[in-house]
């Protein structure tokens, strides 16, 4: 039986991942910052940011039933703004959770693993946005290229130790926060080249598939899912 630790889970597209590792008979647990959020048979809620909580989770995953075998960085924190007025609070904020968080967790897990002798597969959750770039989004965008070079640098260390590293990149896709949005479906749907935004579970199939053992021989590897959108990348409009 194999566990994936899934953060950034307690709704959206993390949520979904985890329902489907679930589903596939998988040990997930499944972590979000906040606590009312979460559902499932193993959760513990904390800030992946910090690096203690980090050691935590991943020693919470460890006395759980099954081999560990995978996490999936979902957590991230997305901060619109001009680049003439960024401020350097929001800049932290990024940097601590995107790239500082996804680092120390993947190389916690990494570790974990290799401790077992068994392989292993990491998915990262990155963006469209770290392809490709958008208004108001020069920070975000930053770290999610970052992460997609971490994924392709990690190969040198981590497949040695037989654990596959990728990330999936999304484009628009409906979850809770975007449907607040009452303009977000049709401005997207206008915006994709297949006529619509993705769900969250066109998301957590790629994610699914990296982790599975038909991707045994992908590693390093970004896939984006966004319908076509950054083959054209008109911008939404304001």
């Amino acid at each position: 039986m194999k566990k994936y630790i899934v953060t950034g889970a307690g709704q959206g597209i993390g949520y979904q991942i985890a329902q489907q590792l679930m589903a596939e008979g998988h040990v997930v647990l499944v972590n979000d910052i906040d606590a009312t959020l979460l559902k499932g048979t193993y959760v513990k809620a904390g800030d992946v940011s910090s690096l203690a909580f980090i050691q935590e989770l991943v020693a919470y995953a460890e006395t759980l039933p099954g081999d560990l075998a995978g996490c999936v960085c979902n957590a991230g924190v997305t901060t619109f703004g001009s680049f003439w007025d960024y401020s350097p609070e929001s800049m932290k904020s990024l940097l601590d959770l995107n790239i500082q968080g996804t680092f120390f967790l993947i190389q916690a897990v990494a570790k974990s693993i290799r401790s077992s002798g068994k392989a292993g597969s990491i998915v990262v959750t990155s963006s469209v946005t770290g392809h490709q770039a958008h208004p108001d989004l020069a920070a975000y965008g930053m770290t999610k290229a970052a992460l997609n070079q971490l994924v392709q640098n990690l190969v040198i260390d981590l497949s040695p130790v037989q654990i596959r590293i990728n990330a999936v990149s999304p484009g628009a896709t409906m979850t809770e926060r975007t449907e607040k949005d009452a303009n977000y479906l049709k401005e997207w749907s206008r915006l994709t080249p297949l006529g619509k935004p993705a769900d969250v579970q066109d998301i957590a199939e790629a994610v699914c598939f990296f982790l599975s053992d038909k991707a045994k021989h992908i590693t390093g590897q970004t896939l984006i899912v966004d319908g076509g959108w950054t083959s054209v990348s008109p911008p939404p409009q304001s």
